[in-house]
């Protein structure tokens, strides 16, 4: 009997795995939390995410159809890949968390926000337009949403309607945002005292020590370093630093105050420092130029190496997957001319210019990459479309002026090199270098 009993055993032993295969709910992995290193890892900001995340875990574990829980994880993935750079890793994450939300309530308004806004963050701007206006339908009374709409509207060149959304937001709820986007608007359209009250005032309305409001801190010694003032930025970066040690961006704003003295060994340890905290291709960048700057020319092609290889993984995956990654080609496209590949660059600013053809930034790299290839007629055509709402950027002003030069207008486009001098002649090196030369053999 016995050799019967033992297959028999199997039979029943393999039909009840089978039937708990088949009907037990179904396993709904929760992404992990990736540790932090460093000064990130430092403090009580850190202990407090762990626990709160990791609460937000157990719930999922517990109960799957917990979706309150899983958008509140996502959001919170969307801020860890904002305080660490890991946009890779976490975006991905908090993408497919707001899926399955949305999976199951296709019109959830929080879930469709959130969406948006990791489609803006990916540069999806287009994406991140149409889902953002899918929610205000849902819900037109959110503040939220019209930040969201004014950031698509930007990015995609639409800036008369990003004015009327910041306009709305700021009517439904103003605050540190609202007044963040105001002032963002204010320096496009070429008004920076305007954009500084404004960045100021988004400023005071966050709470101390917070990654937003320092982002918006460290924002505001930006618009000081754009207008010339580079003591009343260094205090501002200082002072983001006192509130929240360690913060990379802060770090690298002292880098530039620096670089700005000329003193590029010190602006290179502060962008190593913040490289080393924080994942963002932007360090990277600036290191090419400071180590160049700092007569270290190896060390600086390592960097435009590495910037390109960055971009390069980002624009692949986005290539991949319509949804998600990176879009990265106008960065690519500046990248490509640091290491002299002109036809690279063209390559990755047409794609760029394809997606969006009426944002003025984008044009902007047209126009400087069509410069650098000798084409300054067609290069003169985008840098008008670049400076239709009145950019007093001295980058841009300056660029214009070389190209206006090699047209043959030649004292409109000295006198803007002079004004891009005159204002902040440290924010280009290639810029002030190139500008003093031109000046100097009239």
């Amino acid at each position: 009997m016995k050799k019967y009993l033992y297959p028999a055993l199997l039979v029943v032993f393999a039909g009840l795995a089978a039937a708990i295969f088949l009907f037990k709910k179904p396993d709904m992995r929760v992404p992990a939390l990736m540790e932090r290193n460093g000064d990130l890892a430092a403090g009580g900001e850190w202990l407090n995410t762990k626990a709160a995340i990791g609460g937000l875990q157990a719930n999922l574990r517990s109960n799957p159809n917990d979706q309150k829980s899983r958008l509140l994880l996502a959001q919170a993935y969307m801020q860890e890949g904002r305080v660490t750079g890991n946009h890779p890793y976490y975006d991905g994450a908090a993408m497919g968390l707001l899926e399955e939300v949305l999976q199951a309530d296709p019109e959830n308004f929080e879930a469709l926000c959130c969406k948006a806004a990791l489609s803006l963050t990916q540069h999806h701007f287009a994406q991140g337009l149409g889902i953002a206006q899918q929610a205000q339908k849902i819900n037109p009374s959110s503040g939220f949403v019209y930040g969201l709409l004014t950031d698509a509207n930007v990015e995609m060149g639409h800036y008369d309607e990003a004015v009327k959304m910041a306009d709305k937001m700021n009517t439904v709820r103003p605050d540190l945002p609202a007044y963040a986007r105001i002032s963002y608007l204010r320096e496009i359209y070429g008004d920076v005292p305007g954009a500084i009250q404004a960045m100021d005032m988004a400023t005071k309305a966050g709470f101390i020590g917070l990654e937003q409001t320092e982002w918006t801190r460290v924002g505001l010694g930006r618009l000081h370093e754009i207008s010339g003032d580079t003591a009343s930025a260094h205090g501002y970066y200082l002072m983001a630093l006192a509130a929240r040690p360690g913060y990379a961006y802060a770090i690298a704003g002292l880098g530039r105050i620096a670089a700005a003295r000329k003193d590029y060994a010190t602006a290179i340890k502060f962008h190593e420092q913040a490289r080393a905290t924080v994942k963002d291709y932007a360090f990277t960048d600036e290191l090419t130029d400071l180590y160049r700057l700092n007569g270290q020319a190896e060390e600086s092609k390592k960097m435009a190496r590495e910037s390109i290889a960055m971009l390069a993984s980002a624009a692949e995956e986005a290539d991949a997957d319509e949804q998600m990654g990176h879009y990265a080609d106008r960065e690519l496209a500046y990248a490509y001319l640091k290491t002299n590949e002109l036809d690279k660059a063209l390559e990755h600013a047409k794609i760029e210019y394809d997606r969006r053809p009426d944002n003025i930034d984008v044009n902007e790299t047209m126009a400087w990459v069509l410069y650098k290839r000798g084409n300054y007629a067609e290069a003169h055509k985008y840098m008008q479309v670049a400076r239709r709402t009145g950019s007093k950027n001295p980058v841009l002003l300056g660029r214009a002026g070389f190209i206006l030069t090699k047209m043959g207008k030649l004292a409109e486009g000295q006198a803007l090199i002079e004004n891009s001098l005159k204002t902040a002649a440290y924010l280009d090196p290639e810029i002030e270098a190139e500008g003093r030369k031109l000046l100097a053999a009239r």
